[in-house]
């Protein structure tokens, strides 16, 4: 008979094998596939393919590119001159600060006479609210006085009151309503208990008016007189503390 002369069972043989060959090829080329697009697994008994993946990223902005998160700001400043313009305020942190405007007799105080001097507080434009705490006085920085001994400073008095009202005059009547007084004592220990409010971006002004007597009876050392304060000077310096509320 005309064909293959080989055994059936030979004949099944040579197809198992060819088509066992052909499978092992269509699964290397399966494979070779999977791996040219970078998402072949190997586990088990088959193949898995890798889930797609993606990122996405968000920042704290404004609106218009730029950063989104920050603090406020909180800032005091200060006019000296009374009817106090704008242009007046300006910021000083560090001791001696501004000089007050005493009146013309400041510097030739007697027994029993008494000078005074407004300043006026504010925030800025750009700063938040807060409160203001006035501190007793200590030597103004840099200012040379004649006092070694420290006997005039000892038997100087002052008194401080506060208003918001910019128009009010400081002198003698500014301890009586509506000003509301915020210190009272010996120049060295005097200071302020209960805190000035102040608005936001310079939406309020607190005025100070300091007052700094010699008594007509200072407090002296024993033995020494009245006599022995002529002719010296001093210095007092002020400072308010500030905090934001």
């Amino acid at each position: 008979m005309a064909g293959s002369t080989a055994p059936p069972r030979a004949r099944n043989r040579g197809r198992r094998a060819a088509d066992d060959t052909a499978r092992r090829s269509r699964r290397r080329n399966r494979v070779f596939a999977l791996a040219a697009g970078g998402v072949l697994v190997i586990g088990g008994a088959g193949y898995t393919l890798a889930s797609w993946t993606d990122t996405e990223w968000v920042f704290g902005g404004n609106g218009s590119g730029g950063p989104g998160v920050g603090t406020s700001g909180f800032e005091v400043e200060q006019n000296v001159t009374a009817p106090f313009a704008a242009a007046g305020f300006t910021s000083d942190e560090t001791n001696p600060g501004q000089a007050l405007r005493f009146t013309v007799d400041a510097l030739a105080l007697s027994p029993g006479t008494a000078t005074y001097a407004p300043v006026a507080l504010r925030t800025t434009a750009d700063s938040i609210a807060g409160d203001l705490v006035l501190r007793a006085a200590v030597p103004a920085s840099g200012v040379t006085v004649s006092d070694a001994d420290d006997l005039l400073w000892n038997a100087l008095q002052v008194r401080v009151a506060a208003i918001t009202d910019t128009t009010a005059v400081c002198d003698a009547t500014a301890f009586d309503v509506p000003w509301t007084s915020v210190a009272s004592g010996p120049l060295g220990t005097a200071a302020a208990t209960i805190a000035r409010p102040l608005a936001a971006a310079g939406e309020s002004t607190q005025v100070y008016c300091f007052e700094v007597s010699l008594p007509a009876s200072p407090t002296l050392p024993a033995g020494t007189t009245v006599d022995a304060l002529q002719g010296r000077t001093a210095a007092p310096a002020w400072r308010f503390a500030a905090e934001s509320d």
